[in-house]
Formats: structure tokens, sequence, C-alpha cells
């Protein structure tokens, strides 16, 4: 909220809208903003969409990714916004409801697809995708070092028993890799299959190709990432927003013309301070940046 910096009449967009937490602080906040809640997920939407019907026209929703949100803002009238705000990754209610797919306490179809039926689930991955694949989307996505040793496991197992399910394919790699502390073996494969099936890293990177584009003078972009990859690519793209000076230092006078876009809010990422994560633990990996956008 501190770095949103929400004015007197101002129109913000939610574009992870979740269970509608961030929305909600923000049109309880002030009460002559309006705020634009995005998200792909068409279930979650609508129960948030019914939650918070009591705000009336100062709250809006649209179905679709935060990638899009030219189309977004076409679809209420708007050419942009004084804020926009991005808390990447899931939703607790997507994490907890087994019938999703996405986690693995409790047994469900392994599908993991935020969009609804569209493209391939985890469990077509699994099912289709060869050895090297697999070990590849588990690397990259996940960082997992057991990469190889579980793809090569997923294909031999599939052979006779296809894995269709986020128990039976828990199970399988909790044979392989041994538990870290409190976190289950499991947890990087989930995570990289996720990413892989809803292309999420591709929808980042279109985001913050065109997001300035959005922004109106002086707005706010605040982006939450909990994965090292999606936190890299969102350091980098403030960083070359700052535009520095590439010229020769023999020239006397700058001729390239450069010039910062963007102000940066947060010299470093903020984190969860301990009494945060005592109250919510699956926010102990949460980076929060900011930047305003140059008048």
């Amino acid at each position: 909220m501190r770095f949103l910096h929400l004015k007197p009449g101002g129109f913000y967009v939610d574009g992870t809208l979740g269970d509608g937490g961030h929305s909600q602080r923000m049109l309880e906040a002030e009460g002559s903003v309006a705020v634009l809640g995005v998200d792909r997920d068409a279930v979650t939407l609508e129960l948030t969409a019914r939650r918070l019907a009591g705000f009336g026209p100062r709250f809006r929703t649209f179905h679709g990714n935060f990638s899009e949100l030219d189309r977004a803002l076409a679809a209420v009238s708007r050419s942009g916004a004084d804020g926009i705000l991005l808390d990447l990754g899931l939703s607790s209610r997507q994490l907890d409801d087994p019938a999703r797919g996405f986690g693995f306490r409790a047994g469900g179809p392994l599908d993991m697809r935020m969009h609804g039926g569209d493209g391939p689930s985890a469990a077509d991955l699994v099912a289709t995708l060869d050895e090297r694949e697999l070990a590849d989307i588990f690397w990259r996505y996940g960082e997992e070092k057991a990469s190889r040793r579980i793809a090569r496991a997923i294909v031999r197992d599939r052979a006779s028993t296809p894995l269709t399910t986020t128990s039976a394919l828990a199970d399988l790699v909790a044979r392989i890799v041994r538990r870290h502390g409190g976190t289950h073996p499991a947890t990087r494969v989930f995570q990289a299959l996720r990413i892989a099936v809803n292309r999420e890293l591709e929808h980042l990177e279109l985001f913050l190709d065109r997001v300035l584009g959005w922004l109106w003078p002086a707005g706010r972009l605040v982006v939450i990432a909990y994965h090292s990859l999606e936190d890299r690519m969102v350091k980098q793209a403030m960083r070359s927003w700052l535009a520095r000076c590439t010229c020769p230092p023999t020239l006397p006078r700058c001729a390239c013309d450069a010039r910062a876009r963007v102000k940066i809010l947060t010299r470093k990422a903020v984190t969860p301070r301990p009494e945060e994560l005592a109250a919510n633990r699956r926010a102990r990996s949460a980076h929060l940046r900011a930047v305003e956008l140059v008048a």
C-alpha cells in the first residue's frame, strides 16, 4: 500500500486478482479510487467479483492475463492507470483446492491449468515429454538438483502406470529426493510444472515489455514475486528502464539521449518481516519491487 501510494480519485489495476485481498484493501483505504481486478482463472474471478460486489462500480473485473492489460483497460474505457500491482504465483484458494491439482497435500487430478481446460495439463506433460524435456523443465523452472533422476523415474514408471494424480507424482519424487526441513521434496517439481503449463515466465516477459505504456505519468508499478527467476526478470527490467548513458567517456556530452524512464522505489527487494511470516508462512519467499514512472 505504501508503494502504490493511492491518490483520491485514482484508478488502479490488480493484475493478479486472486481472492481479492489487495483490491479490497485499496478500495477500503481510499473511498474514491476505482480498481480493475484481472485474473485468468474464471472460477476465482467469479467468486471474488461476488465477494467484492458491495463496492459497486468502483470495482470491476476482467477475465484474462495481466500480459494483455491493453484489452482489459479498453474494456473499461481507460487509457492507463495510476498504479498496477502484480502478486505472482498462486492464491491460497487455488493451492488448497485438490481439484485444481496445484498442491500435493491431498490427492487430485494432476492438472495445474489456471485457465480451465485450455492447453495441455501437467498430466499431459508428464505423460508425453521425453526424459530430457522433463529434466529441463524441473531444472529451469524449479532449480531442482535431482531433475534428471526424477525425469528418468517418471519415464520409467509411466510405461506401466500413468501418473495422473498429484499424490502419485508427489510419492514418486519423495522416493528420490530427501526432505529438507519442512519443505516437501516435490515442491520444486510441482512449481516447475505449474510454470510450464501456464507459460508464466512468457506472460511476465510480455507484461514487462509493455507495462510502462499502461501507466500514467507518476504511475507506480509494484510486483511481488515468489520465484527467483521471476524476481530476476523484474529486477533486470526495472534496471533497464533507468537507461543509463552508453556514450564513450571521451565524448564531452551525452549523444545517446539516455533518459531514465522510472524512479526505483526499492533499492533492494522488500521481504516479509518476522511478524508477517508468523501470520502467513506462505509469504516466506516473497520479494517486492516497485518503480514510479517519470513524468
